[in-house]
């Protein structure tokens, strides 16, 4: 059993493979946090917490004799509120006298095999996996609030997610102001922390920091996970590095306003919070009514970040994200945006479908412009019909044509928006989350729709399956191109406008689930001027986002870097786009630019039709490579096998079968050099004493001197020169 439960000594031992996370009940109630990290063999571990008089500390009013017993230092699972403990809370309400204090003390616990949804929320899917769930009870009796704490194990994948439900048993009304998932209390060790910030088109740069004492928090408020703050951080081993050094993460499956908080104490303790952001938050919980967080996936391990990814990228590829998509081989597609932008019609769109299929692409998606006044990015979103002046003979005739051949079709949307200049703003200006009386703050000349009204969600479900009924169409993307602000819903009533924000990700949540079960065969892609929302929460929906709008191939080497850390590559939408190319105006070769999209879903975003016969040969045969290393990309152990840097040469990678019996090696040079180095790169991943050759070639190496000896090569010529090399175990 995977939670072992000690009535004697009232403690819980949470199991996986390679990790053992205790929490124990001491002798008033509360759930202390005592251990996470290697399996202990049966050891409890609350002797380590040695009590000592810290002044200005106060104490429990049972435990007033005892003044080593403070909460203000002991490691907990869950925070009460407004009694004593002065660091970051997981919680924060207000009880019917006006009152910001809440003690919660265990009530019960309950041990089950499984693990069960969590209502209008994405989660970790149990499927066949060998989960047990710990659900906690505490209580605070005089305020009549029970907060349940669930912990479900997967064992085999050495992950453990949490996430907590409030419930209010008063006979009032309770104003919760904050909910957290989860928190983590480390008591000892000399950390870091790595986050992955970044901005629209440079998305989730590796960051990482000394903790001393102060506190830290990584956020959004943006009404979105955001492009600056993802919400996913590592604590590690100040000395940790990629095969080495103790680590924990905690990734929030969570598509909105997030929070985490890092606090060094004054005993030089580490704790970490992770929820919802609580700033201008609030939800009024009526008798009887319960509340839920979103999920915390939680995994530790002692080899270092590589490990650490292994364990993101099994969970999110097997649990997070529809399991169908394990075994479907995704199509190479290829998008109009950066070929047309909004200037096409539908003779334009199916003359790039047929260049394209003649090529060996699989798909053709039709981008921003083909409803209602869609000439430009001013007008138009909400309108959800096709501009038939535009598209002669509608959606239809483009997705027949793509059937002939034998390509599939696939469309943009972008329902959370809406337009000043629409029918349907028109009809329902109360539709777009805006102040009363109050001139809204525009982005993109577009403004957000309120996903917290059920009559909006009901209008977007019916424009978008009625779209979708009209034409053969087997993928979306699903667009959100601009902040929220001027958070207020005109559906809800003044002291409840703190819960918009949660309320709009339920709405969208809400929708995505109610196509994807009218529609089970239709894909979507997440995302938000890039990679605004990815995230684990719209992973569950999504299973692939498109990774930034920066399509430039060098730039998209750190940026796909940092997404490696906690998202698998099957997860990155990756295109080769033209050059010079339109963010940075860089021309990078067309080889490099097919590497570095091959380490993704892989597609194409530029005119076809308009290549040189030598570039389209070229990009056919990139698609057979593709499609030929393509179930060794997708499910392979992703190794990334030089270190960042700002004066960094050459970035290098590897896929590598998890039988041990191929690896993928790629290698771009950032900057050529006269009089180069050589380069010699360590593979990993492979069978030490099997032969391995390289295809194309003659030479045979064992994997023990490739692992440990290295591949050396001379690449310093020319701009952005990349290669790949594909070493096949011989039997």
């Amino acid at each position: 059993m995977a939670i072992v439960y000690d009535e004697a000594n009232k403690y819980f031992r949470l199991l996986t493979k390679n990790s053992e996370y205790q929490i124990k009940i001491d002798e008033v109630g509360l759930a202390i946090h005592t251990y996470y990290g290697k399996p202990t063999y049966g050891t409890e571990m609350s002797y380590q917490i040695i009590p000592i008089d810290r002044g200005f500390s106060g104490n429990l009013y049972e435990l007033k004799l005892n003044r080593g017993r403070s909460i203000d230092v002991l490691p907990q699972e869950f925070t009460g509120c407004g009694i004593g403990d002065f660091r970051v809370s997981s919680l924060n309400v207000i009880s019917a006298n006006g009152s910001h204090s809440c003690d919660l003390r265990y009530k019960t616990h309950v041990i089950t095999d499984g693990k069960e949804p969590i209502p209008g929320l994405p989660y970790v899917r149990p499927y066949e996996d060998n989960v047990s769930t710990l659900v906690i009870t505490l209580e605070d009796k005089l305020i009549g609030l029970e907060v349940e704490l669930y912990y479900s194990v997967f064992e085999d994948k050495d992950i453990i997610t949490r996430h907590t439900r409030l419930i209010n048993k008063a006979d009032s009304v309770l104003d919760v102001t904050k909910a957290s998932s989860g928190m983590l209390d480390l008591q000892f060790g000399d950390w870091d922390e790595v986050h992955f910030v970044g901005k629209h088109t440079m998305e989730r740069q590796f960051t990482r920091n000394h903790l001393s004492q102060d506190i830290r928090v990584i956020s959004s408020k943006r009404g979105m996970s955001s492009h600056h703050q993802n919400p996913f951080v590592i604590i590690c081993d100040h000395d940790a590095e990629e095969n080495y050094g103790e680590c924990y993460g905690m990734m929030l499956m969570y598509s909105g306003n997030h929070k985490f908080e890092i606090e060094q104490d004054q005993a030089g303790a580490t704790r970490i919070v992770a929820g919802i952001n609580d700033d201008n938050f609030s939800w009024k919980l009526l008798q009887g009514e319960s509340f839920d967080t979103p999920e915390l996936i939680m995994t530790y391990t002692d080899g270092g970040f590589e490990t650490l990814s292994h364990n993101y990228h099994n969970i999110i590829r097997e649990n997070v994200c529809d399991r169908k998509y394990m075994d479907i081989k995704r199509p190479v597609l290829i998008n109009n945006w950066e070929a047309t932008y909004f200037d096409f019609n539908a003779d334009k769109i199916i003359d790039i479908a047929k260049t394209a299929s003649d090529l060996g692409v699989e798909m053709m998606v039709l981008d921003d412009g083909w409803f209602g006044k869609r000439d430009d990015d001013n007008s138009g979103l909400g309108d959800w019909f096709v501009n038939e002046k535009k598209l002669i003979g509608g959606l239809k005739r483009i997705s027949d044509e793509t059937d002939k051949l034998g390509m599939k079709f696939g469309l943009w949307f972008e329902p959370e928006m809406i337009n000043e200049d629409s029918e349907l703003f028109r009809k329902h200006p109360d539709w777009a989350l805006r102040d009363p009386d109050r001139n809204p703050t525009m982005s993109r000349n577009q403004m957000v729709i309120d996903m917290s009204n059920k009559a909006v969600e009901d209008y977007l479900f019916d424009c978008i399956s009625k779209i979708l009924a009209s034409a053969h169409i087997s993928y979306v993307k699903w667009d959100f191109n601009r902040s929220v602000c001027n958070v207020y819903s005109n559906n809800l009533p003044a002291d409840r406008q703190g819960e918009t924000a949660h309320r709009f990700m339920l709405g969208t949540y809400s929708l995505l689930d109610r196509l994807l079960k009218a529609y089970p065969d239709l894909m979507i892609e997440g995302c938000s001027g890039g990679g605004g929302r990815f995230d684990a929460g719209m992973l569950f929906y999504c299973p692939q986002i498109w990774c930034s709008d920066d399509t430039d191939a060098i730039e998209r080497l750190d940026i796909q870097e940092g997404t490696s850390f906690g998202y698998p590559v099957s997860t990155v939408g990756s295109h080769v786009s033209a050059v010079p190319n339109h963010q940075t105006g860089r021309t990078t070769p067309l080889n490099t630019r097919g590497i570095v999209a091959m380490s993704g879903t892989f597609g194409y975003e530029l005119d076809i039709t308009k290549l040189s016969e030598d570039e389209k040969s070229e990009i056919k045969e990139q698609i057979k490579t593709f499609n030929s290393y393509y179930w060794l990309i997708q499910k392979g152990d992703y190794y990334r096998l030089t270190k960042a840097g700002q004066n960094e040469i050459y970035k290098a990678w590897e896929f590598a079968a998890r039988d041990k019996s191929e690896a993928l090696l790629n290698i771009v040079v950032k900057r050529s050099q006269a009089n180069a180095k050589i380069k010699n790169i360590r593979l990993k991943g492979l069978d030490e004493a099997s032969v391995y050759r390289l295809q194309g070639t003659d030479q045979r190496m064992t994997g023990a001197a490739l692992m440990h000896g290295g591949y050396a090569l001379n690449l310093s010529m020319g701009d952005y020169p990349a290669v790949q090399l594909h070493f096949i175990k011989e039997v």
